[in-house]
C-alpha cells in the first residue's frame, strides 16, 4: 500500500449486534499503545459531542423514526465525524480504531431496511469524502446466538431490539459487502474466544502495517 510513517490508518470493526466487536477494538487499541502506536479509538455514530447527540436519537428514541431520516442521521454522523477525527488523526500518523463506519449503514439501512444501495453508497461518499476503511474487521456468526449475548447485556437499543428477521438480513449484508471486497474486509468467527480473535486480529494488522514499524 506504499503508506509512509506520517499517514495514518483508518480501520473499522464491524459485525451484527452480540459479535464482540467493541470487545476485540479495546483489545486492539491496548496492544498497539503497548507498541507504542498512537491511537485514536471512536465510534459510529458517537465519536464526537455534536455525535453524541445524534447516537442517542438514533438508539434511544421513543419517536418513530421512518428508515430515510435513520439513514440521514448517521450519514450526518459520519460526515462531522470524519471532519472533526479522522481526518485530522490521520493526517498525525495516527491509527484510527472505529467502532462502525460505512459498512454498518450499508447492512443496516440497506440490506435490513430495505433503502437503496446505491443511493446509500452516495451519501456514504459524500460523507467519507473519497476516503474510504484502510481495513474492516467483521466478526461474524448465527444471529439468534449474538441475540443472547445481546439479552445479557440487558435493556436491548431500538436496534438491537428489531426482530430475528432484520438481523439476519443485516447479517448478510455484511457478508455480501465482504465477498465484494475480500482485500479490505477480513472474517472472523465471533464464536472464537477472545484471546484468540484477539490473536487473528492482531496477524491481520501486522501484516497491514508491514510498511510501518513492526508491532
Amino acid at each position: 500500500m506504499g503508506l509512509t510513517q506520517k499517514q495514518g490508518l483508518l480501520i473499522t470493526f464491524e459485525g451484527i449486534d452480540g459479535s464482540g466487536k467493541s470487545t476485540q477494538l479495546a483489545l486492539c487499541a491496548q496492544a498497539l499503545q503497548a507498541s507504542g502506536q498512537s491511537v485514536v479509538i471512536t465510534r459510529n455514530p458517537g465519536g464526537t459531542p455534536f455525535g453524541m447527540e445524534l447516537r442517542e436519537i438514533l438508539l434511544h428514541s421513543k419517536q418513530t423514526v421512518f428508515p430515510m431520516s435513520e439513514l440521514l442521521l448517521f450519514i450526518a454522523d459520519r460526515a462531522q465525524h470524519m471532519d472533526e477525527v479522522v481526518f485530522p488523526a490521520l493526517a498525525q500518523g495516527k491509527m484510527v480504531l472505529c467502532d462502525r463506519h460505512m459498512d454498518s449503514t450499508l447492512a443496516y439501512q440497506g440490506y435490513g431496511r430495505g433503502l437503496s444501495i446505491e443511493t446509500i453508497q452516495e451519501l456514504n461518499q459524500i460523507a467519507i469524502q473519497g476516503k474510504k476503511p484502510d481495513l474492516t474487521l467483521l466478526f461474524d456468526a448465527d444471529p439468534h446466538v449474538l441475540a443472547q449475548r445481546v439479552t445479557q447485556r440487558g435493556q436491548a437499543d431500538r436496534l438491537e431490539g428489531e426482530k430475528a428477521e432484520f438481523h439476519r438480513k443485516v447479517r448478510e449484508g455484511f457478508l455480501a459487502l465482504a465477498q465484494q471486497e475480500p482485500e479490505r474486509i477480513h472474517i472472523f468467527n465471533a464464536l472464537d474466544s477472545q484471546q484468540a480473535l484477539h490473536q487473528q486480529v492482531m496477524q491481520v494488522l501486522a501484516a497491514q502495517r508491514q510498511p510501518l514499524k513492526t508491532l
